[in-house]
């Protein structure tokens, strides 16, 4: 489809985006920056999106560190398509693809388990940006 480098830039730029969103729901949860995420899941756990102060305390705590997790791993991401995975270095391409079929299988059968169907859908969008280059570079990691 697209030559290597093209991929190699998108997988770079999903990480770019990645730890944006990582450090936005960190610092940024609980305010109507986020609101959009906590219309979806307040609801499923809580039947409202008004929490209790306690709660919300607890919920920017959790976030915070879910945030500061996420921002993590996009640097990961962004840091492996930048140097080894442009190099071609094959380890690469199948940490990637362990790490991301790891990650999506597990959150996104919890997010199910707890009818979270608002993460599923998100984890399922950012599955497809990180394994359409994985896809389409596979032929270049082949030894």
């Amino acid at each position: 489809m697209k030559g290597f480098s093209f991929w190699q830039r998108w997988l770079f730029g999903v990480g770019l985006l990645i730890i944006l969103f990582g450090i936005m729901m960190a610092l940024f949860s609980g305010t109507k920056l986020f609101q959009p995420f906590d219309s979806q899941v307040n609801p499923v756990f809580w039947g409202t999106e008004r929490l209790a102060d306690n709660v919300r305390r607890f919920q920017q705590w959790i976030y915070g560190v879910l945030g500061a997790t996420v921002a993590g791993w996009g640097i990961l991401l962004t840091f492996i398509a930048h140097y080894p995975f442009k190099k071609k270095e094959k380890w690469s391409w199948d940490c990637l693809l362990v790490a991301l079929l790891v990650w999506f299988l597990v959150d996104t059968a919890i997010s199910l388990h707890f009818r979270v169907y608002f993460n599923a859908i998100f984890n399922t969008v950012l599955l497809i940006l990180v394994v359409l280059p994985l896809v389409f570079t596979r032929r270049h990691f082949v030894q």
